[in-house]
């Protein structure tokens, strides 16, 4: 077995995550290469350190560059806000190392491109963090539309809402800023157009409708200081898939109630199929001529789960698809799979982000090849 030394760039809720994910791939999998927590770095370079420590990275940098250059780095994972993927995941590139990058990809079409283009002519791995989709209950809904089970597929509805910022006294933070962020819809709903994809395939149109709520936040938590607010709290839109059906997409970080509320469902001339990422391990199932909705609850049968227990209905979490993610990472970079989403895969999502933005700002609907 060779070594694979982790790089891994940025210390808060998804570098944890990141780290949890690297530290537990080795005890659920067997590996083509022996891991090694090679470095960490933050901009703090005294967290980076702390974090270092805690999480088992034996070296820790408060310059990024510095990481991408250890020799005894062979892959770059980048949790850092979104306007930092850009030139990281292109100084990984330009160093020949695959890169795994939170989303969304990009701050706008263009980065997200030469992003793609980059990784393409460089011929290195590259995967985005769309972990939702790593679900084993995910695996069977995808299995049951592609399969007929649902007959011809007509009708997608799609919410993912959060209530973090529903507290108009909730400060500004970079996720306030389009040149950093870009809102609800790069926030929450790029990980629903991903899905949408992911189980549908191509949407061709949308047409869409944001808007920004509240558009001034303290400055600083209990500041009278107001800083103005740019990007969209929620964001509506229809699609047309390529496939002929059509759907409902909706995002909200301002949705009262909810912590990680991705929920769809999808309609066929033969069924139902429901699921809610609050209740991750189960989907809800009807088919013509049953009486009601069938729950089915994630078990060993499914792919990925008996690496974690070996009884159904005793659920995974978060962590856990973390780390599913991770592992077809891995094998990604040992040239023994290419599932997951990828750049190519990742920049899709952000043009369908991008058409969004379009027909909401024109109010009407667009081909994503126009953009």
């Amino acid at each position: 077995m060779r070594e694979l030394g982790i790089g891994l760039i940025g210390t808060g809720f998804m570098g944890r995550a990141h780290a949890l994910a690297f530290r537990n791939v080795s005890a659920a999998f067997e590996l083509p290469f022996t891991l090694r927590l090679a470095a960490l770095a933050d901009a703090d370079s005294i967290r980076a350190q702390t974090c270092a420590t805690a999480w088992g990275f034996e070296q820790a940098y408060g310059d990024w560059q510095r990481l991408i250059d250890d020799p005894k780095v062979n892959l770059i994972a980048i949790t850092t806000p979104n306007h930092l993927h850009y030139p990281m995941a292109m100084a990984a590139i330009a160093a020949g190392k695959p890169v795994y990058c939170e989303k969304p990809l990009a701050v706008n079409l263009q980065q997200a491109t030469a992003m793609h283009r980059a990784a393409r002519d460089a011929g290195v791995v590259t995967r985005v963090g769309y972990n939702y989709q790593h679900n084993p209950i995910i695996g069977l809904a995808r299995a049951l539309i592609h399969s007929g089970g649902l007959g011809e597929i007509i009708s997608f509805q799609g919410e993912f809402s959060e209530d973090f910022m529903a507290d108009p006294a909730s400060p500004w933070s970079w996720r306030c800023e389009a040149e950093h962020a870009g809102g609800a819809l790069a926030d929450l709903g790029s990980h629903l157009l991903g899905m949408a994809r992911y189980l549908l395939g191509d949407i061709e149109a949308v047409c869409a409708d944001t808007q920004t709520v509240h558009r001034q936040r303290p400055a600083t938590a209990g500041s009278e200081e107001q800083r103005r607010i740019a990007v969209d709290d929620q964001v509506h839109a229809l699609l047309r898939f390529a496939s002929g059906a059509r759907g409902t997409f909706s995002s909200s970080w301002l949705k009262h109630g909810y912590k990680n509320h991705l929920s769809f469902e999808i309609s066929g001339t033969m069924g139902t199929l429901a699921f809610d990422q609050e209740r991750l391990n189960e989907l809800r199932l009807y088919r013509v001529g049953q009486d009601g909705f069938q729950r089915l609850l994630a078990g060993p049968d499914l792919p990925g789960y008996a690496a974690f227990s070996p009884a159904p209905g005793h659920q995974l979490g978060y962590n856990e698809l973390k780390t599913l993610e991770v592992h077809e990472l891995i094998m990604a970079v040992a040239g023994l799979g290419a599932a997951g989403t990828d750049f190519e895969q990742a920049l899709a999502v952000e043009r369908l982000a991008t058409a969004i933005r379009q027909a909401a700002r024109e109010q009407r609907w667009v081909d994503v090849r126009e953009v």
